[in-house]
Formats: C-alpha cells, sequence, structure tokens
C-alpha cells in the first residue's frame, strides 16, 4: 500500500474491536487515519480508551468524538476533511442485544449509515468500504455461504439492518457510480475483542470458575475468524475499487456485483469448528475445564456459519489462515496480561 495516494483515511468505529485494528494496520503501513467512534457504553468504555490510547501514539492518527447519526455533524466532517478512502464499521452490535433494544440499530445502523453514503457522495470519496455481517444470511441453510446467494430472510433485526446496508450501498453506487464494497465478516475474534463475545466470555468466566452459557447445547457451528486475518482481508479489498461487472445480467441477477460499481465479499475462516471444539481449545490453553450450562438455541441465532470465500481469493490473492487453537492461543496471552491475571 501506498500511504501517500489514498490522504487521509476516515475509520468509523475506530475505538471498536475490528475498528482498532484496522486503523492501527493503516498506521503502521504509514497511512495518515482520520478515527471516529460515539464511545458508547454497549461495553467498558474503558477497553475502547484503551485502545485509543495505543493509537493516539501514532502521529498520524486524529480521533474524533462523534456519532454518525448526527447528520449535521457528519456533513461538515465530509465537507472539511473530504476523505478519499472510508472503512465505515461503527455500527449497534449484537444479534441478542437488537431483541431488547431495536431501535438503536435502525439509528446507528440505517440512520448513521445514510449519513455516510450521503457523506461520501458530497465527497466524492473513490472507495466506501463497510461493514457487513454474515448473519444477513439469516435462514439460509444452504453450506458455505455464497456472495451470490440471496439472502432475503433475515432472523434478526440486526441482520436485517446490515441487509438494508447493502441495499442502500447499491443504490448509491447506481446513481452517484459511489464505489462500494460490502464486507460480510464472520464471528471475528482475537485480542482487544468485544467484552459480549463468546471467546471473552467464556474465558473470564473459566477463570473465574463460573459456569457458561453454551447455546443449542453446544451444537452450534461459527467460522471463528481471527482479527489479524480480518485485516489484511480488509486492506486488499481497501486497494480494489470496485467497477461495474459487464457480465452482470438483470434477467439473472447475481447479489454479489452489478453494472454498477459495487461489490461484496465473504471474510471468514471457511473452516467452521463446533462449538464445543471452541471450547476444548480454550480450556486447553487455560489449563482448566469449564462448567456448562447448556440452554436451547437463542431467538436471533442462526445454527451455523460456513464463508466461501472463493471471490475474495480469487480477486485479491488472500484467504484466512489461522487456526481457532492458534487464535485462542494469542487472545488468551492478550487477556491475561490485560487484565493481570
Amino acid at each position: 500500500m501506498n500511504p501517500n495516494e489514498f490522504g487521509t483515511i476516515l475509520v468509523t468505529g475506530a475505538a471498536g474491536f475490528i475498528g482498532f485494528h484496522a486503523a492501527r494496520r493503516l498506521l503502521e503501513d504509514g497511512c495518515r487515519v482520520m478515527g471516529l467512534d460515539n464511545l458508547n457504553p454497549y461495553y467498558d468504555v474503558r477497553l475502547k480508551e484503551d485502545r485509543l490510547k495505543l493509537l493516539g501514539g501514532f502521529p498520524r492518527f486524529e480521533f474524533i468524538r462523534a456519532d454518525v447519526a448526527d447528520r449535521n455533524f457528519m456533513t461538515k466532517l465530509f465537507e472539511d476533511s473530504m476523505p478519499k478512502r472510508v472503512i465505515h464499521l461503527a455500527a449497534q452490535a449484537g444479534v441478542r442485544y437488537s431483541l431488547e433494544n431495536p431501535r438503536a440499530y435502525v439509528d446507528s445502523n440505517i440512520s448513521g449509515f445514510l449519513n455516510i453514503l450521503e457523506g461520501c457522495r458530497l465527497a466524492n470519496t473513490e472507495h466506501l468500504v463497510f461493514a457487513s455481517s454474515s448473519s444477513v444470511y439469516g435462514a439460509n441453510t444452504r453450506m458455505p455461504f455464497s456472495e451470490h446467494h440471496a439472502v432475503d430472510h433475515p432472523v434478526s433485526l440486526y441482520a436485517a439492518s446490515k441487509k438494508a446496508d447493502e441495499l442502500m450501498a447499491h443504490a448509491y453506487s447506481h446513481l452517484y457510480r459511489l464505489p462500494c464494497t460490502g464486507i460480510r465478516f464472520f464471528t471475528v475474534y482475537g485480542p482487544w475483542g468485544r467484552p459480549d463475545m463468546a471467546l471473552f466470555l467464556f474465558t473470564k468466566a473459566i477463570l473465574e470458575d463460573r459456569p457458561i452459557d453454551v447455546y443449542n447445547y453446544g451444537r452450534m457451528q461459527r467460522d471463528f475468524t481471527y482479527i489479524d486475518d480480518v485485516v489484511e482481508g480488509m486492506i486488499r479489498i481497501l486497494e480494489r475499487i470496485p467497477r461495474p461487472n459487464p457480465e452482470w445480467n438483470g434477467d439473472t441477477p447475481d447479489p454479489a456485483s452489478s453494472r454498477a460499481p459495487y461489490r461484496l465479499y465473504n471474510l471468514g475462516n471457511s473452516a467452521p469448528a463446533e462449538l464445543l471444539r471452541f471450547i476444548e481449545a480454550i480450556e486447553k490453553v487455560l489449563g482448566r475445564k469449564a462448567r456448562k450450562n447448556h440452554l436451547p438455541l437463542q431467538a436471533g441465532d442462526v445454527p451455523a456459519t460456513c464463508a466461501d470465500v472463493s471471490l475474495l481469493e480469487r480477486e485479491t490473492g488472500f484467504r484466512p489462515r489461522v487456526s481457532i487453537e492458534e487464535g485462542i492461543s494469542r487472545f488468551v496471552e492478550w487477556f491475561r496480561e490485560y487484565y493481570g491475571l
């Protein structure tokens, strides 16, 4: 990557898990990064603040505390900064939380995303890369999940909001020739991860000798994807500005591309693991056994995910490669150091 080619890169959600790692990688590559985050209290704000302290050590980093749902602020931000590249990761996360606080998802994931699209349109942004999610596959059961499959049956409002983002981005790409790329993340984990995610919850509970909640009686499968793989894939996608697909046909429309400069990519490990194997890997690294509280599948959850990453590999030359055993070991090392355990 040529750091001078892109100017200042706007990364929204920069204090979040993926946003922090993406911003740090860009800064390490010599890029200038403007990080934006509202530091909402969905989980421990101190963790977000500590991520920002690390980013603040880079002279090319600028932090702005703001909410993407603030239309007037976001309009002025784009007018003043005119970013050539935008990585939009700010969102209200979490499938289960969407059952309790649905309006937070509309405010952040839909209204906030509209502000990003409008800003990119006005700033003539050269490439908008935005976060989607494997949850958009919803009730689909054909595996592995492919970008070429229709995704019309979400099973949570979070999934519906991410599907809406994909549709909104396509509309702007079609109307204004705004190059947009959506990335469907598959269960991202690793150091500095979110406290509401399974690896964090399980590690903390096992060390504290508390039982862990194991949904669907352990028969869940997830395509756990290590954060370094996710960032590498994202950076390669950022460099690749989408172009209209000349072979796209409205009679047999391909959801992964368009006549507009628009693309979708899966970003997953393409090696799903059963939840019980995931727990066993944590137990092995910790040297302790988990006490399991077996529960049925929760509303909004799907029993399995698996990413087809052939499109990502063909167009970027990259596919994720970190095993869950290696990834969990790296996470536990960070967790023990960060919390002094």
